[in-house]
């Protein structure tokens, strides 16, 4: 029995619930005149094939129009970008689960914010890097510098831990939301993971703090058919809703 690959390996386990899925097989041709259900029959029996253009026996497609039957149907999930719906073809969200509200997106990210905030205030506060003083009237750059890199390293390692692992950090997991490749549905690698982070934490971190965190992440608002943040385009994943 071969065991499943590692967390972030870039090899998504098979029983991964979320995966992308393949649209169930449609049913088989029925038996012809003259067979039974056990394939039984003289095959002189078997009409001729329709003329072209007939392909249904009233005429027209195989369901009794000029139209080919729908693109798309059959999707386990269905493939609108917006949740629910047959996919169009070529459609890379076809089969995944439905786009997260980008409102539940922005509470996820508040949500962890706090959480690794704590620890960087706490670490800050051990080794004596906060960014402002009790006494002081000013901002001492070389402990602003020192607090910036906790907050980059602690925030990268979370998010990068976390959706390497689940696609969930804790906040998305507390609300039900998860992080998938756009192009496959499954949990991204390390590397994938790492680059989303990064171009999300880095700027937060150094120069831009809330500034970033709302053009990057505010940007899923707007974004159309996949509504990915910046920090998502740099990675090529998506947010999905998995309740």
């Amino acid at each position: 029995m071969s065991s499943p690959p590692p967390p972030g390996s870039g090899q998504p386990p098979e029983d991964d619930p979320f995966r992308k899925q393949p649209p169930p097989p449609g049913p088989g041709p029925g038996p012809g005149p003259g067979q039974d259900a056990g394939g039984s029959g003289s095959p002189y029996d078997t009409p001729p094939p329709p003329p072209p253009g007939q392909g249904g026996p009233y005429g027209g497609g195989p369901y009794g129009g000029d139209q080919p039957p729908p693109p798309g149907g059959g999707a386990p999930y269905g493939g609108d970008p917006y949740g629910g719906g047959p996919g169009r073809p070529g459609d890379p969200l076809a089969g995944m689960p439905p786009l997260a509200d980008s409102g539940r997106r922005v509470l996820a990210r508040i949500l962890d914010m706090i959480l690794v905030g704590i620890v960087v205030w706490l670490l800050s506060w051990a080794f004596h890097v906060q960014e402002y003083d009790v006494d002081g009237d000013h901002i001492q750059t070389s402990k602003s510098i020192g607090q910036s890199v906790i907050a980059a390293v602690l925030y990268i390692a979370y998010d990068t831990f976390m959706t390497a692992r689940t696609g969930q950090t804790l906040g998305k997991r507390w609300l039900g939301l998860r992080t998938a490749n756009l192009s496959d549905g499954a949990t991204p690698s390390v590397q994938t993971s790492l680059i989303r982070a990064a171009v999300l934490w880095l700027p937060f971190a150094f120069c831009c703090a809330c500034i970033w965190t709302i053009i990057a992440g505010g940007w899923s608002f707007f974004d159309k058919p996949y509504k990915q943040g910046l920090h998502d385009k740099a990675a090529k994943t998506v947010v999905v809703s998995t309740r």
